[in-house]
């Protein structure tokens, strides 16, 4: 059975290029980056290297890199790191559609005293900045408002937003796990002081991570121990991986423009195919601000896990929504947030592309889907 993948916003493939480089490093060169011998020195540069091939995806410097073991990793050490910087202050902004990697630290937090503001989003998604505006004080150490929306692929106006914090003297952290190699983010026009970055969303494997530290910025560790990572982190370094993530962050960079043209065609391709042979069927989110290769659309009157089951049959991966809170019988928040009709966001899908992605792809799809829909429909007790 043909096997098309969908689900890139969950996780995707490790890139040949990545593995290849990887291996030298479970095998030949096994030494401890930080040893003083030559045979640790070597691995040690092949650390640094991959630092710089990282930072050139963001335009940054290879000293405002820190690389961890995931994208939840950063988003908890930059929160922790700017409350304990600040402790004079305590507030903190968010948006009501954030992954859970930050919107469960802040219950956290919220539990230890500080006070959260969950921003609020429109129908489609987006975040008003005159609410935004409002809802920095003196009091607000952190804003954390994520790059992209990882289940409709929503960008936000974090260059504005970031613009905004920085003038009331407010740190700005964004949880970049979805934009990171779909898109171009330049840290130097942007005035923000993190961004988290996830390795297993740009085709370098799962379990390495990034946290963006600008130059200058007081930060605090949150796991301390050794000396590795400039102090910033304690831990001997995950050295196969993070060569890993170099060579991936490399591929990216070399990318963008695949993203932002053939990519983003091919998921139109496949939206409105979808929107055309299948009534009653809409499309969530902004269309007109949006990573390139997402899509979330929404089937009235069928359930979304039903969708996904049948599709697995005909060898189709997607998601119902971030890959974190699948398993749910219950619309995302993102989508009850933006006050998706009952009736279509309990049959709403995600489908997330890649450079992998084919024309044949798309077109399997367009085959195997509406017939899917068809059926269910027939079996669903929901009427209009």
């Amino acid at each position: 059975m043909q096997t098309v993948y969908l689900d890139n916003n969950a996780t995707s493939a490790i890139a040949p290029e990545v593995r290849e480089a990887m291996l030298p490093y479970f095998s030949e060169y096994y030494g401890n980056p930080s040893s003083m011998y030559s045979f640790g020195g070597v691995v040690g540069k092949k650390v640094a290297e991959a630092r710089e091939q990282v930072a050139a995806l963001f335009h940054a410097e290879p000293s405002e890199i820190l690389f961890t073991s995931c994208g939840s990793e950063s988003d908890n050490t930059a929160i922790w790191s700017a409350v304990m910087t600040q402790p004079e202050k305590r507030h903190i902004v968010t948006s009501c559609v954030e992954h859970p990697a930050i919107l469960n630290v802040l219950e956290y937090w919220e539990q230890q005293g500080l006070r959260v503001t969950r921003l609020p989003v429109d129908e489609r998604g987006r975040i008003d900045l005159e609410t935004y505006a409002s809802s920095l004080t003196p009091d607000t150490a952190l804003v954390s408002v994520m790059f992209a929306n990882n289940e409709t692929g929503n960008l936000f106006p974090i260059a504005r937003m970031a613009e905004m914090a920085k003038e009331k003297g407010i740190l700005f952290h964004t949880d970049a796990v979805q934009a990171a190699g779909k898109i171009d983010i330049d840290v130097t026009r942007l005035p923000i002081d993190m961004l988290s970055v996830s390795g297993h969303k740009l085709h370098a494997p799962k379990g390495i991570g990034v946290l963006y530290i600008r130059k200058g910025l007081i930060f605090r560790p949150f796991l301390r121990g050794g000396h590795q990572e400039r102090g910033r982190r304690a831990g001997t370094e995950n050295v196969p991986y993070i060569v890993g993530l170099g060579v991936a962050a490399q591929l990216a960079a070399e990318g963008i423009g695949k993203e932002e043209t053939q990519v983003a065609a091919l998921r139109d391709r496949l939206e409105a195919g979808l929107l055309q042979r299948i009534p009653q069927s809409r499309v969530n989110g902004d269309p007109d601000h949006r990573l390139p290769n997402t899509t979330n659309i929404s089937f009235k009157n069928v359930e979304g896990e039903a969708i996904l089951l049948m599709l697995d049959r005909c060898g189709i991966c997607a998601s119902s929504g971030s890959a974190c809170t699948s398993g749910s019988l219950e619309p995302s928040h993102v989508l009850r947030a933006m006050q998706v009709p009952f009736n279509y966001a309990h049959g709403s899908v995600r489908l997330s592309l890649s450079r992998y992605t084919t024309e044949a792809d798309i077109d399997y799809v367009l085959k195997e889907f509406p017939p899917v829909i068809a059926t269910l429909r027939k079996l669903s007790p929901f009427k209009d």
